[in-house]
C-alpha cells in the first residue's frame, strides 16, 4: 500500500472522529444522567451479592462489630487525611486505638491465640486508617510478638497484659541508619558486664542509630532492641566474643515520658505517608539493663557470661527471624483490604460515569469501554485471587503455629514472604491505575486515592523489602529443587515440583496450537501452564547459577542471575494464587457465583500467559494460540463487566468506612450527591 493511500485513510479517520466528537454532545438532550447499555458486553449470569459476601467472609460477626464501633464514633473517621498535621494524626490514631481497647478487644490475645481474627482485623482497619493498622502492627505483631515469641514464659507473664492494654507502648528496634534488610550486619551492641550482671547497650557510630522505629517518637516506653550480643572471652584476655544479633528488652522512657539516662530519641519528622505513626530515631550511650532482659528462647547467657544455644549460629538466627513471620501475614491482609477498597471505588465510579456515545444515542458508562475493562477486570480478578490465597496463607500460618511442624513452618515462611511482596507491589500499582481510571475526580483528596497511595507505598519496604523477600522465595525453591533430586518429600506448597522434569520437556505441538475456548479455559491447561513456567525458570536458573558460581563465586553468580530469580519467585506466587482461586470456585455452592469466580480465575491465568514472553520463546504457545488468548481475555473482561458491581458489593465495605463520595453504594442512583455535599452543596 502506498504512502498516499495511507495518508488518505488517516484523513478519513480524522474526519469521522471529528464528526463523532462534535455530534455526540448534541445528541444528549436529557438533563437526567442515564447510562446506555453497551451492546458488545456479554454478561455472566447474575448472582446474589449477599451470598457471595457470606461465602467470602468467614467472620462476618467480627466485621460487623468492628465497623459498628466506628459507626458509633463517626468523629474517628476523617473525611480528608491530608488536612491533618502529623501531631493531629497521631493523636487521632491514639483515640481510635483506645476506643478499640475500651470496647473489650484484646489484640494481643488474637495475635497469640486466634490468628484469623487478628489478621482479619488488619484487613478491616486498613480502610479505617492505615496509620491505625500499622500502629497496631507495631504494638502487637512486632513489639508484642517479639516479646512473646522470642522470650520465655517469664517474659510473657511479665509483659502480656501491659502490652495488650497499651499500658506499655513499645517499639521494635531493628532497622538502623546504615542497615535495614541485612539484619545480620546490625551494629548496635549489648556487652555483658559480669561484675554487675547487666548488659550495656551502646550505639557505636552514627550508622548504628536505630531509624524509622514505630512508636518511638512519642509513645514508646520500652523496645525490643536487636543488637550484637557480646560476652567476655572465657580465656580471660579481655577480648569480647561476638555471638551475633539477638533481641533485648530495653526501657526507653519513664512514666512522665522522659527518656532514661543514655537514651536519646528524635522524631523522624514528616514522611510520604502514615503521618499517624510516630516514627523515631534512637541512640544508646552506656544504657544498662538486667541480664534477664535478653529474650532467651533460642540462646541463654548465665551469670558468669557463658553463652549457650541448642542451635548453630545460622539456625538460631533463622529461627529468630522466622518467629516474625506474622508481621508479613498482617501486611498482606492489610494491603488486600486497601486493594478491595480501591477496586470497589473505581468499579462503582466507572459503572455510573458517562462519557461519549453513539452519535444519535445516549452517553455510555466509561466501564463499557474495552480499554477500561482491560485495566479493571483483570485487577478485580487478581483481587479475588489474592483474597483466596491470603485466606490459605492465614490457615497455613495457624496450622504451623499449632503443630510446629518444621516442613510447614518453612512453607509458611516462604509463602508469607512471597505473598507479602506480590500483594503490596500489586496494590501499589493498582492504586495509581485506579486513580487514573477515575479521571480528575480520582485526584480529589476526599476520594482517598492520594492518601491510600501515600500511606500504602511503604508496605513494599517494611517487614522486609520486596526484592529481598522474593529472593528468599527463590532460595527456598532452589533448595526444594535440590531436595527433589535427593528423594526427600516435598511439602504441599511445593508438591508440583515433582513434575518439574516432565513439565520442562518440549510442549506437545497439538496443545501449543489448540485455540478452542474450552481448552483455553480448561483448569488443567491453565494450572499446568503456570507451573510449567515456574519449573522452567527454576531449572534454567539452577543451571545458570551452577555455571556462574564456578567462575565468579556464589555471591556474584547470584547477583548475575538476580532478575531471573525474581521472575522465578513471582511465577511461583502466581501459580499458587491460581490454585487457590480455582479451589475457591470449586467450593462455591452457588452455580452462578461459581461461574463468576471461575471466569476471574481464567482471566487471571490467561493474562499472565499473555504477558510472559517465555511461553512464546519456548514455543509453548504458538502465534495463533497467542491471538486466541488475547481474544479470550477481551471476552472475559466483557463478561465480567456485567457482574463487576455485585462482585465488589460482595466485599461488603460500608459506605461510612469507604468514605469516597464517587464510590459509595448509592452512586448508582445518585452519582454526585455525596460528592457535592463534600464541598458544601446540599
Amino acid at each position: 500500500m502506498s504512502e498516499m493511500a495511507d495518508s488518505e485513510i488517516a484523513d478519513r479517520r480524522i474526519v469521522q472522529l471529528r464528526k463523532h466528537l462534535l455530534s455526540a454532545p448534541q445528541a444528549q438532550q436529557s438533563t437526567q444522567l442515564e447510562a446506555a447499555p453497551c451492546a458488545v458486553n456479554r454478561s455472566l449470569p447474575r448472582f446474589d451479592a449477599t451470598f457471595m459476601e457470606h461465602y467470602l467472609d468467614t467472620d462476618r460477626g467480627l466485621k460487623e462489630e468492628v465497623y459498628d464501633l466506628f459507626k458509633q464514633h463517626p468523629e474517628l473517621l476523617y473525611a480528608v487525611e491530608e488536612g491533618m498535621t502529623k501531631e493531629q494524626h497521631r493523636d487521632f490514631v491514639r483515640k481510635q486505638l483506645r476506643v478499640i481497647l475500651s470496647s473489650g478487644y484484646s489484640p494481643m490475645s488474637f495475635f497469640m491465640k486466634d490468628h484469623k481474627k487478628y489478621f482479619y482485623m488488619a484487613e478491616l482497619l486498613a480502610l479505617v486508617d492505615l496509620s491505625l493498622t500499622v500502629k497496631m502492627g507495631v504494638q502487637y505483631s512486632l513489639w508484642g510478638g517479639s516479646v512473646m515469641n522470642l522470650g520465655t514464659e517469664r517474659h510473657k507473664k511479665q509483659y502480656f497484659d501491659a502490652i495488650d492494654k497499651f499500658k506499655i507502648p513499645g517499639c521494635f528496634c531493628m532497622t538502623e541508619l546504615g542497615h535495614g534488610s541485612n539484619v545480620a550486619a546490625l551494629q548496635t551492641e549489648c556487652v555483658l558486664d559480669t561484675t554487675t550482671d547487666e548488659w550495656i547497650v551502646n550505639t557505636p557510630d552514627d550508622s548504628a542509630i536505630k531509624w524509622w522505629i514505630g512508636n518511638a517518637a512519642e509513645d514508646g516506653k520500652m523496645g525490643t532492641v536487636f543488637a550484637r550480643l557480646k560476652v567476655p572471652a572465657p580465656d580471660g584476655s579481655g577480648a569480647l566474643d561476638d555471638h551475633g544479633v539477638h533481641a533485648f528488652i530495653v526501657p526507653l522512657r519513664d512514666e512522665e515520658s522522659q527518656c532514661f539516662p543514655g537514651v536519646e530519641i528524635k522524631d523522624c519528622g514528616y514522611k510520604v505517608g502514615l503521618q499517624g505513626v510516630d516514627n523515631g530515631a534512637m541512640r544508646f550511650t552506656n544504657v544498662r539493663i538486667p541480664r534477664d532482659n535478653l529474650l532467651d528462647r533460642f540462646a541463654t547467657v548465665d551469670r558468669g557470661g557463658k553463652y549457650s544455644s541448642p542451635y548453630s549460629p545460622s539456625r538460631r538466627f533463622a529461627a529468630t527471624l522466622g518467629e516474625l513471620t506474622g508481621g508479613r501475614v498482617g501486611l498482606t491482609c492489610g494491603s488486600l483490604g486497601v486493594l478491595k477498597g480501591a477496586v470497589t471505588i473505581t468499579v462503582r465510579y466507572g459503572a455510573q460515569r458517562q462519557q461519549f456515545g453513539p452519535a444519535e444515542g445516549r452517553e455510555v458508562a466509561v466501564l463499557d469501554y474495552t480499554s477500561q475493562q482491560l485495566k479493571l477486570m483483570p485487577m478485580l480478578a487478581t483481587c479475588y485471587a489474592l483474597h483466596f490465597t491470603a485466606a490459605f496463607l492465614v490457615e497455613q500460618y495457624t496450622q504451623a503455629k499449632r503443630t510446629k511442624e518444621e516442613e510447614l513452618v518453612a512453607d509458611v515462611h516462604s509463602l508469607s514472604a512471597g505473598l507479602k511482596a506480590y500483594t503490596t507491589q500489586y496494590t501499589a500499582q493498582a492504586l495509581s491505575i485506579c486513580r487514573e481510571c477515575c479521571g480528575g475526580h480520582g485526584y480529589a483528596a476526599v476520594n482517598r486515592f492520594g492518601a491510600l497511595r501515600s500511606d500504602h507505598d511503604i508496605f513494599q519496604t517494611f517487614e522486609g523489602d520486596n526484592t529481598v523477600l522474593l529472593q528468599q522465595v527463590a532460595a527456598m525453591l532452589l533448595k526444594r529443587y535440590k531436595e527433589k533430586f535427593s528423594g526427600n518429600p516435598l511439602g504441599a506448597t511445593w508438591g508440583y515440583l515433582r513434575q518439574m522434569a516432565r513439565d520442562s520437556l518440549p510442549p506437545n505441538p497439538l496443545v501449543s496450537h489448540d485455540t478452542q475456548p474450552s481448552h483455553l479455559r480448561d483448569p488443567a491447561f491453565l494450572v499446568k501452564t503456570l507451573r510449567y513456567r515456574t519449573a522452567r525458570l527454576l531449572h534454567t536458573v539452577a543451571m545458570r547459577l551452577r555455571k556462574h558460581t564456578r567462575k565468579l563465586g556464589a555471591f556474584q553468580a547470584w547477583n548475575k542471575c538476580l532478575n531471573h530469580l525474581l521472575e522465578l519467585a513471582r511465577a511461583h506466587v502466581e501459580a499458587v494464587m491460581l490454585t487457590n482461586i480455582l479451589e475457591g470456585a470449586n467450593k462455591c455452592e452457588d452455580l452462578d457465583a461459581r461461574k463468576s469466580i471461575k471466569a476471574m480465575a481464567d482471566l487471571f491465568a490467561l493474562q499472565r500467559i499473555q504477558q510472559d514472553i517465555l511461553f512464546r520463546n519456548d514455543d509453548y504457545v504458538a502465534p495463533e494460540k497467542a491471538k486466541a488468548i488475547k481474544r479470550m481475555i477481551e471476552k472475559l473482561c466483557s463478561e465480567l463487566r456485567g457482574v463487576c458491581c455485585p462482585l465488589v458489593d460482595a466485599f461488603a465495605i460500608p459506605d461510612f468506612i469507604l468514605r469516597a463520595p464517587i464510590g459509595l453504594s448509592t452512586a448508582a442512583k445518585d452519582p454526585y450527591a455525596a460528592y457535592l455535599q463534600s464541598i458544601g452543596w446540599d
